[in-house]
């Protein structure tokens, strides 16, 4: 294949991303995509999930919620080739996310371009996911009508999830009674649309290259604005546009780490150059160590000063109250009753209670009035006085001790502050013999290390102004390519514009091609009592003239996969606007050979699966040369034995369990209460 390598989407790895690890499956083979990959693993290992997976990264709207998906996953990477280009699409797991995140590259290498933010919905839209798959597919801005037999019917922009139908067939597609979505007329006559647009047969084909084209000249006069608006603001900001080549940001780099073995070898050298002043430096270590004590100890002298001036203050007020107190009372009666207080004079005894009454005033008194008065009658006799002379002496004697500590504090101050210096003094001239000793050896290090120092700044600003233009140059680079690729596109569009013949004569010619090879399928996968295999022009299958709604369950198996490999085929041959690749789930459904559903023992006595795979194999190696088809399958023959590319075992003594290898039985039944 030559001119399919140019376009389409092939898978390259699926990355599931979790909290504390990623969970991968690979679709390469010596970095080369494989024409033909297998996933095989026992029933609710993951097979399907790696499928949908894919789906979901290519513009799905929901991905597989199993339980140990959402407790372990976080997002998912899909690493494709568009156009043979890598590119790496990004979208969150947990609740269906709206936008997707597509940079160039591959999941292992540093990004080629920042990650560029398309949105799922509307599908319409000229920034979205879907949009960008088409652009390589060669369908961009194709529009389809609402009800194709009317001219002035509504138009709705072709989604990719469109185009899916013809690249993706699900498990529940697989031998379905609905499988050209019979039951839904607004899907049976999209689905019928969207084949004729891959083939380009389909009706007003000139009307709508024209529509196609001058859609995609109103995007082409919008991206060469960005790129004039790009490109004046290049020109502003750096001077004219520079050769992304001659700015590499690995120059610096490279440059950068010289420098820093560079300044390494010079301390190194430099440490060595100096090792004879060791002994120097040890005593000036001592010196300031000294220094430092000497300090503390000075410090900590005029903190203990500081402290005991305001006590020593405190304690001789304390002092003057209590000689105040002591003269008080001599001056004054201690106020206890020992006077009349009618005629003044000096009672002969205290106040006292006798029989319950008051020895004044003979009046009767309750125990409690009577104990108060009492108490204040006779104070002198119950309350002990305060001995002042005991209190002076102790004050006195802690005021003297205080003393004596400020004054030897204050006598040691002088000393303590002349060791201080003495020991600065020390440190200072133990430091300028270091430098004295070592200065000779050391000043050329400095030197070279200085000159070092300012030509890594340097280079770090040189590397800042390098990625700045180089990341100016990709926004231009990057409009410069969607300038040429809207070019390219109304230029092939015109082209095909002049060739455009009569549609409905190309359309019974591909109908035809699709038809015959729904036949040979047949025949070779040995389909019992074959006749009259045909596909009309409604794309419904039929065999021995009955619609395939009226076979059994596993012809139906066999069917259904002829008419979608017929499909594939027939555009992977003719270059047609497919996406270039099949994705195939449960091929051997209803057949008895692993695939689920009910056995036709009929169908499964007859066909043998080694026919499938044979063909594949057979038509990947020579029509179908840079297609690519995924099988996911419960139990593939020998014969695929070499195309397997994952197998889950569900069985935790064989990994990989599941496509979430690290949730097995034993961690399910642990989670689960």
């Amino acid at each position: 294949m030559t001119t399919m390598e140019l376009h389409g989407i092939r898978i390259r790895r699926l990355r599931l991303v979790g909290v504390d690890r990623a969970y991968d499956v690979d679709f390469r083979q010596n970095q080369k995509v494989r024409n033909l990959s297998v996933v095989a693993g026992a029933f609710s290992s993951g097979k399907t999930a790696v499928l949908e997976f894919i789906a979901y990264g290519l513009g799905a709207k929901r991905h597989p919620r199993h339980q140990e998906v959402l407790r372990r996953v976080r997002s998912c990477l899909l690493e494709v080739e568009l156009s043979g280009v890598p590119h790496v699409i990004e979208r969150s797991v947990g609740e269906p996310s709206k936008v997707a995140f597509v940079r160039r590259g591959t999941l292992d290498t540093p990004a080629l371009s920042r990650p560029e933010s398309r949105s799922i919905e509307p599908a319409g839209a000229a920034d979205s996911l879907s949009a960008l798959l088409l652009a390589h597919c060669k369908l961009e801005a194709v529009q389809l009508r609402e009800a194709p037999t009317r001219r002035e019917s509504r138009t709705d922009p072709l989604s990719f999830r469109d185009l899916m139908w013809l690249a993706f067939l699900p498990n529940e597609r697989v031998a379905d009674k609905n499988f050209l979505f019979e039951n839904d007329y607004m899907r049976k006559h999209k689905l019928k649309q969207v084949v004729d647009v891959v083939f380009g047969v389909h009706d007003d084909r000139a009307v709508e290259l024209g529509q196609r084209i001058r859609d995609l000249g109103t995007r082409l006069a919008h991206a060469k604005a960005e790129l004039a608006a790009a490109r004046l603001f290049v020109e502003e900001h750096s001077g004219p546009p520079v050769p992304r080549d001659s700015l590499p940001p690995q120059e610096f780099e490279g440059e950068l780490a010289d420098i820093t073995v560079q300044l390494r070898a010079l301390d190194e050298a430099a440490q060595a150059g100096t090792s004879f002043a060791a002994r120097l430096r040890r005593e000036h270590q001592r010196a300031a160590q000294a220094s430092r004590h000497a300090a503390g100890v000075l410090r900590d002298c005029e903190t203990q000063l500081a402290r005991m001036l305001p006590l020593r203050a405190q304690y001789a007020d304390d002092l003057l109250k209590l000689r105040m107190l002591e003269e008080a009372r001599q001056l004054f009666d201690p106020l206890s009753v020992t006077t009349c207080p009618a005629c003044l004079n000096r009672l002969p005894s205290p106040p006292s209670l006798t029989e319950g009454l008051c020895s004044l005033c003979s009046h009767e008194l309750s125990h409690d009035d009577a104990s108060l008065t009492l108490t204040l009658g006779a104070s002198d006799s119950i309350r002990e006085p305060l001995d002042v002379a005991a209190e002076i002496r102790s004050t006195k004697a802690r005021l003297k001790e205080i003393t004596v500590y400020i004054e030897d504090l204050d006598s040691s101050l002088a000393a303590l502050k002349l060791r201080a210096e003495d020991a600065a003094l020390a440190e200072e001239q133990a430091a300028g013999a270091v430098d004295e000793a070592t200065a000779p050896t050391v000043s050329p290090f400095l030197a070279a290390r200085d000159d070092l120092q300012r030509r890594r700044e340097e280079v770090l600003r040189e590397l800042q102004h390098a990625e700045n233009l180089t990341k100016l140059q990709e926004g231009l680079t990057k409009r410069v390519a969607a300038v040429e690729r809207h070019e390219a596109q109304i230029s092939r569009l015109r082209e095909e514009l002049d060739r455009i013949g009569d549609a409905a004569q190309d359309r019974d010619v591909i109908i035809g091609r699709i038809s015959n090879r729904y036949g040979e399928l047949l025949r070779q996968w040995q389909y019992p009592k074959l006749s009259q295999p045909l596909i009309d022009t409604n794309l419904i299958p039929y065999v021995r003239g009955d619609n395939y709604r009226e076979a059994s369950s596993g012809a139906r198996t066999l069917l259904t996969l002829a008419w979608q490999l017929a499909v594939f085929e027939i555009a992977i041959e003719t270059n047609a606007a497919h996406p270039g690749f099949l994705m195939i789930d449960s091929p051997q459904k209803n057949l008895g050979h692993g695939g689920g559903g009910t056995v036709d023992q009929v169908i499964a006595d007859a066909i043998v699966i080694d026919d499938f795979y044979h063909h594949l194999s057979t038509w990947l190696a020579d029509h179908g040369a840079g297609a690519q088809l995924i099988v996911a399958d419960n139990s593939p023959p020998l014969l695929a034995a070499g195309d397997v590319v994952v197998r889950f075992t569900r069985d935790e003594t064989r990994p990989p369990y599941g496509l979430i290898e690290d949730e097995t039985t034993a961690e399910e039944e642990r989670i689960t209460p």
